[in-house]
């Protein structure tokens, strides 16, 4: 199980919300680029970062700090957070991303989702938001009625790298992850699913790992907060 340390930014700082509330936001770092240079340092595999701003904004806001940290940083990086059209994908793949995850524009124009697929095989990512089970979109402030279930299995058999299943309620909350929905979903689809939300403890990530099919989890207030240390962590992971 890969774990992948998050860097959510948020006018051009690292930063954590609680329950993706833009207004109870923690400042972690005020250079994103060294940020992640710490978590490779640590030994970390991948990096996950967010365009929070670009989330609320359907478009890039934050390109700078990610530009910046692919130019740092020479491990897989996928990003998230206004991407809702195949320029954008494209701009974002040229400029060395190894991912894109792709959220909104999932509910509200899926044919997107499956040409970006298959078009670049294994960078294309679904991020699901949810809350009690339903799907949030625009940086999950409007609520769906579409079901997490329904929404992932729709792109099945079109390439798409990961699903990112993210427990609203959970997040940044430090209150552990929802392991059985998460579970639940990646018994429900053959694409891997990655944990989302409220990874707060060793204890957690030994968790997801037991269940022996999610395939990755992120963790970002608690690294920040030092409640889960990188080294220590990635090397749990891989006994």
């Amino acid at each position: 199980m890969i774990l992948y340390p998050a860097i959510d930014l948020k006018d051009g700082q690292a930063v954590r919300l609680v329950h993706g509330d833009m207004e109870q936001s923690t400042v972690f770092n005020d250079d994103p680029a060294a940020q992640a240079m710490e978590f490779v340092n640590a030994g970390c595999e991948w990096l996950h970062l967010v365009d929070l701003n670009g989330a609320f904004a359907g478009e890039p806001v934050n390109a700078a700090p990610v530009e910046a940290i692919l130019k740092t940083c020479k491990v897989p990086t996928q990003l998230g957070g206004g991407i809702r059209d195949m320029a954008t994908i494209e701009a974002w793949l040229d400029k060395g991303l190894s991912r894109v995850i792709l959220g909104t524009v999932a509910v509200e124009n899926p044919d997107l989702v499956r040409e970006a697929a298959r078009a670049f095989p294994n960078q294309v990512a679904v991020g699901i938001d949810a809350r009690n089970g339903r799907v949030a979109t625009k940086g999950w402030a409007e609520e769906t009625d579409v079901m997490v279930t329904d929404l992932a299995k729709s792109f099945e058999d079109v390439g798409v790298a990961a699903i990112i299943y993210t427990d609203i309620m959970r997040d940044g909350a430090m209150g552990g992850p929802n392991v059985e929905a998460t579970e639940a979903l990646a018994r429900a689809v053959s694409i891997p699913v990655i944990a989302s939300g409220g990874v707060s403890s060793l204890d957690d990530l030994k968790a997801l790992k037991a269940t022996n099919i999610i395939s990755g989890a992120i963790s970002g207030r608690a690294l920040y907060d030092g409640a889960i240390d990188l080294s220590e962590a990635l090397l749990s992971l891989k006994a």
